[in-house]
C-alpha cells in the first residue's frame, strides 16, 4: 500500500539532538520537530477531520451521561448504558481485527463513521421529540458499540498506512492528544449547548461533526488495497491470539491493559454521578472535570511525541502508571472542586503516558500481516473489557459508595503494575 512519505532531506531538523539557546528556529520547524507525524499530508487531513469529529463525540458523551442521570438518577444505569455501548467490543472486536487485516482500512473507517453519524442523529431526533427513554438509549448504545468494535482497530492500524513506522509513536500520541483535546473543548461547551438547545441538539451536533472526518478520508491520496490471503475468520482469530500471547512483550502489555481497563479506567463512567452526589455540582462542573482530565492527557501527548526517540517506553509506562494511580486515589479523598481539578489533570497525564506508549509498542512489535488482529486484541483488553469495569464500578458505587469503589480499583491496578515491573521485568527491554 502506497504511503505519502516525505524525503528526509526536506526535514533537516528531524534528528536534531540539541538546540542552542540563541538559535533562531521558526515555529513551523519547531512543530515538525516535536510532532514529526504532522509532516505527512494524509495524516494532517486525518488529524483535522478527527479533531472536529471527536469534539462532537465528547458533546454526546456528556449529553448522554447527563440524560441517563436525569431519567434514572442512578449510578447503576449510567454504568449499564456505558457497558452496553462497549459490550459489543468484547464480543466482536476480534472479528473486527480480521476485517481490518483483509479490507482497505480507509473504506472501513468511512463506513463506520457514517453509521455512527446515523445513530447520533437518531438519538437527537428522539430527544428533540421528547419520546426518548432508557430502553431506546440502551439499544442504540449497543448497536453503536458493534460499529465501534470494527472502527477502533481500523483507526488504530490506519496510522501505519499514512506515516512511516519510525514516526508511529508520534502519530499515536497525537491521536491520544486529539481525543483528549476534544475532551477539553467538547465538555467545556456541552453545558452551554445543552442549556441552549437541549441534549437533542448536542446529539445532532455530534452527527454533523462526523462529516469532517469522512470528507478528510475521501480527500486522501492513498491506494486502497485488499488482502484476500487471510484464512477463514475463526482460523484468523486463532492465529492472531496465538501470535499475540506467544510474544513475551505483547502478552504482558495486554494483561496489564486488561486490568487497568476493568479496575482503573472505569472511574470515568460514573464521573457524572460523582459530580452530582459528591460535589453537589451540575453539568458545567462535569465539563470542567472532563476538561481537566483531558488537559493532562494533552500534555502527555506533547511529552511522548517530543521525546519518544530519547526516552525508553519503560519510563513512560512506569511513570504514567504511578501518576494515574496516585491522582485517582487522591481524587477520592476530596469534595473540593478546586482540589479535584489538578488531581484529574495528573490522572489524565498518567493514563495517556502509559497507554499511548503501550499502543505504540504493540504496533511496533506486530508484523504487518497480523497487526489488525493484534490491535483488535488490544482493543478488546482496553475497551472490550470495560463492560465488566462499568458494571462493577456502578454496582459497588451503589452499595459501598463511589469513592470506595474507585479506591479498590486503583489499588488492584497498582498491585498488578508493581508485579509487572519488579517480578516480570520484560517491559524494561521495550523499544519504540
Amino acid at each position: 500500500m502506497e504511503k505519502e512519505f516525505i524525503k528526509e532531506e526536506d526535514y533537516i531538523i528531524d534528528e536534531i539532538q540539541e538546540v542552542s539557546v540563541g538559535e533562531n528556529k521558526n515555529w513551523l520547524a519547531l512543530i515538525k520537530s516535536a510532532f514529526p507525524a504532522l509532516k505527512y499530508r494524509n495524516y494532517k487531513l486525518y488529524f483535522t477531520g478527527q479533531l472536529i469529529s471527536l469534539i462532537g463525540t465528547w458533546l454526546q458523551i456528556v449529553a448522554q451521561g447527563w440524560l441517563v442521570l436525569t431519567l434514572t438518577h442512578s449510578a447503576f444505569w449510567i454504568g449499564t448504558i456505558a457497558a452496553l455501548s462497549t459490550l459489543p467490543i468484547l464480543v466482536f472486536s476480534l472479528f473486527g481485527g480480521v476485517i481490518v487485516d483483509r479490507f482497505p482500512k480507509r473504506k472501513i473507517i468511512i463506513f463506520t463513521q457514517s453509521m455512527e453519524m446515523i445513530f447520533a442523529f437518531l438519538l437527537g431526533i428522539l430527544a428533540i421529540l421528547h419520546i426518548i427513554n432508557i430502553t431506546q438509549i440502551a439499544i442504540i448504545a449497543f448497536l453503536n458499540g458493534i460499529v465501534v468494535a470494527i472502527d477502533l482497530p481500523a483507526r488504530q492500524t490506519f496510522m501505519n498506512d499514512i506515516v512511516e513506522k519510525r514516526d508511529l509513536p508520534s502519530a499515536i500520541a497525537l491521536n491520544s492528544g486529539l481525543y483528549n483535546s476534544a475532551r477539553i473543548i467538547g465538555p467545556s461547551v456541552a453545558g452551554l449547548l445543552i442549556a441552549l438547545v437541549g441534549v437533542g441538539g448536542a446529539f445532532i451536533a455530534n452527527g454533523l461533526s462526523f462529516l469532517a472526518v469522512i470528507i478528510a478520508l475521501l480527500s486522501m491520496n492513498i491506494q486502497d488495497v485488499s488482502n484476500s490471503s487471510n484464512p477463514n475468520p475463526l482460523k484468523a482469530i486463532k492465529e492472531g491470539i496465538q501470535y499475540s500471547f506467544s510474544n513475551q512483550y505483547i502478552s504482558i502489555l495486554l494483561v496489564y491493559t486488561c486490568v487497568v481497563s476493568i479496575f482503573g479506567w472505569s472511574f470515568i463512567t460514573i464521573l457524572p454521578y460523582i459530580t452530582s452526589k459528591t460535589f453537589g455540582a451540575g453539568v458545567s462542573e462535569l465539563g470542567n472535570f472532563y476538561a481537566a482530565f483531558g488537559a493532562g492527557a494533552l500534555v502527555a501527548m506533547v511529552i511522548i511525541s517530543g521525546f519518544f526517540k530519547k526516552i525508553k517506553p519503560f519510563v513512560f509506562i512506569t511513570a504514567g502508571g504511578f501518576m494515574f494511580i496516585t491522582g485517582l486515589l487522591l481524587f477520592t479523598f476530596t469534595n473540593n472542586i478546586l482540589l479535584a481539578l489538578p488531581l484529574l489533570f495528573i490522572t489524565g497525564l498518567g493514563l495517556i503516558l502509559q497507554f499511548s506508549t503501550i499502543n505504540s509498542s504493540i504496533q511496533n512489535l506486530a508484523e504487518d500481516h497480523v497487526r489488525g488482529r493484534v490491535i483488535s486484541i488490544y482493543t478488546l483488553m482496553f475497551a472490550g473489557m470495560s463492560p465488566i469495569g462499568n458494571f462493577q464500578i456502578g454496582y459497588l458505587s451503589d452499595h459501598i459508595g463511589s469513592s470506595s469503589a474507585i479506591r479498590i480499583g486503583a489499588l488492584i491496578s497498582a498491585a498488578v503494575l508493581i508485579f509487572m515491573l519488579y517480578k516480570d521485568g520484560k517491559i524494561r527491554h521495550l523499544k519504540f
